[in-house]
């Protein structure tokens, strides 16, 4: 089995970042790029890198194969990403956006793994170093998210990482929205 290494992302990773969020919209969710969902995978340095309360993890593949670009000594097997915007309303309710509001909240993004990487932790430590990084921090109050909970096996990863706050389909909604303890 492959090791891994994770850390920030570079520049140099960016490229091969993309890929895993763009293969994953495709391939996963179905619905390709949609530029109000996704700006954020075309232009991650702006996203990610620019601010130091935001940042974007890489999970490296260490020696093998792999699937993905080989930048900085090996595949990028899964990505994540923390920034510092609350859920907005709308589409959000009302009340999600006053319990979350941005530069309070640390937003998880973009927690991906490529196929061939799965059901080895990846996401589970990719979610680690991202709640690390926001309490590190010092000024996030809260760990938020949200999930299609129709992708396979994502909100029974989320609600093994914390605590389902709004389940939209109980009004006729598509989303459920995660709380992730900090401490």
């Amino acid at each position: 089995m492959p090791s891994y290494r994770i850390r920030t992302a570079t520049p140099s990773d960016l490229d091969a970042a993309r890929a895993v969020m763009l293969d994953t919209v495709y391939r996963d969710f179905g619905t390709g790029y949609v530029p109000r969902w996704h700006a954020d995978i075309i232009d991650p340095a702006a996203f990610y890198l620019a601010s130091p309360r935001h940042t974007l993890l890489v999970a490296v593949e260490e020696g093998g194969d792999g699937e993905g670009g080989r930048e900085a000594g090996g595949a990028v097997a899964g990505v994540a990403a923390l920034d510092s915007r609350g859920p907005a309303h709308p589409p959000n309710p009302a009340w999600l956006a006053e319990r979350y509001p941005s530069g309070e909240t640390a937003q998880l993004r973009r927690v991906y793994v490529r196929p061939g990487h799965r059901r080895r932790g990846l996401a589970r430590e990719l979610v680690r170093e991202l709640v690390g990084f926001a309490a590190a921090d010092g000024g996030y109050r809260s760990v938020y998210l949200h999930t299609d909970p129709a992708v396979p096996g994502a909100e029974a990863f989320w609600r093994s990482m914390g605590k389902a706050v709004c389940d939209e389909r109980e009004d006729g909604g598509e989303t459920v929205h995660f709380e992730i303890p900090m401490g």
